[in-house]
């Protein structure tokens, strides 16, 4: 799958480093207004995860200055776009109204409609269009999912999902809500397309929490409604600038014992009812890498991956949209629409 690469930041580069290890891929474009980022020299990027960055040999590959221009070539079967936020829902849009297949960065638009704009282009277009949501792919995620949905640890009675850093210190745009949809969207969108892909859509969502975007500050603790009496709890955000470190967890309490990950500590915790501790066995898989594979596969075949499909995606726009209104109204409930 020739595949053209739009934007070579942190995510542009992270994704460029997982497709080396990805079958059926084949870099056919980039676009980067920066020259030095066209060279291949990417070193000086980095992000809150240990990755990306490094050079690549880009001659094989088409050289363009803006998205627009890689959209239009020909030899260019699928897009990766990796631009900020606001960018997602028009460039999705041209790519898809020229014949590409679209991989696109969560989040996957700043308003449930362009969402809907989105996944309607795709289906006229009959193309793939796939939004980058990695922690469905990621080891300790995807295991915890598997052994909760199989039910041999019982029924879920609590879980808790939580995602803090330091505000970013790239980007004016992610501190305008109206092109980022917010910290917290940005940020918290992982755990609440996760809960959608564990639990489902909630009727609900009642949520606190302060937003000073311009201080750096954008932290949220919101309950999932789904009526069954179960609290699943999505929290953080950002807390100030550069020194706070990045870190993600959760927890989830079953009949039969309790599911404890961080990443701060390497591996996947079951706490059994009789008091003993279980390491998980994780499958030795990459996050990235398994979510691009599911990209180039679902294009082979023409249709997005069932683990992975954008209706979900917009679910969790909606979701995270309930909560800013319930945020806002001081803890209210917000109907998921």
């Amino acid at each position: 799958m020739r595949i053209g690469v739009v934007g070579l930041g942190f995510m542009g580069s992270t994704h460029l480093e997982a497709y080396q290890k990805v079958e059926g891929f084949e870099l056919a474009a980039v676009s980067s207004s920066d020259p030095t980022k066209l060279s291949g020299d990417l070193s000086a990027i980095s992000g809150n995860l240990d990755r990306g960055g490094g050079t690549y040999d880009f001659s094989g590959a088409a050289l363009y200055k803006t998205a627009d221009d890689l959209i239009a070539d020909p030899n260019v079967h699928a897009v990766d776009l990796c631009t900020p936020t606001y960018l997602h829902a028009p460039l999705t849009l041209k790519a898809l109204a020229a014949g590409k297949h679209v991989l696109v960065e969560k989040p996957m638009a700043v308003t449930a409609q362009d969402c809907d704009s989105m996944i309607a282009a795709a289906n006229e277009a009959d193309r793939v269009l796939m939004v980058a949501q990695v922690l469905r792919f990621f080891p300790e995620y995807m295991t915890a999912r598997r052994l909760v949905l199989s039910g041999e640890l019982g029924p879920v009675r609590a879980a808790a999902f939580r995602r803090k850093c330091a505000a970013p210190a790239w980007g004016r745009w992610l501190k305008d809500p109206e092109r980022s949809g917010g910290g917290a969207m940005d940020l918290l969108i992982h755990d609440f397309d996760f809960c959608q892909h564990l639990f489902g859509k909630p009727p609900s969502v009642r949520a606190v929490g302060h937003e000073d975007l311009e201080g750096g500050i954008d932290f949220v603790e919101a309950q999932l409604d789904y009526g069954d009496g179960v609290p699943v709890i999505v929290s953080g955000g950002w807390h100030h600038a550069e020194s706070y470190p990045f870190s993600m967890e959760f927890t989830i309490l079953c009949d039969a014992g309790t599911l404890d990950f961080t990443s701060e500590k390497s591996g996947l915790r079951l706490h059994r009812v009789d008091g003993t501790l279980e390491e998980v066995q994780l499958p030795d898989t990459d996050g990235f890498v398994g979510e691009l594979q599911a990209f180039v596969d679902a294009c082979e075949a023409g249709q997005a991956p069932e683990i992975c499909r954008p209706e979900d995606s917009a679910e969790a726009i909606r979701m995270v949209l309930a909560m800013k209104r319930s945020r806002a109204a001081h803890g209210e409930p917000a109907v998921v629409d």
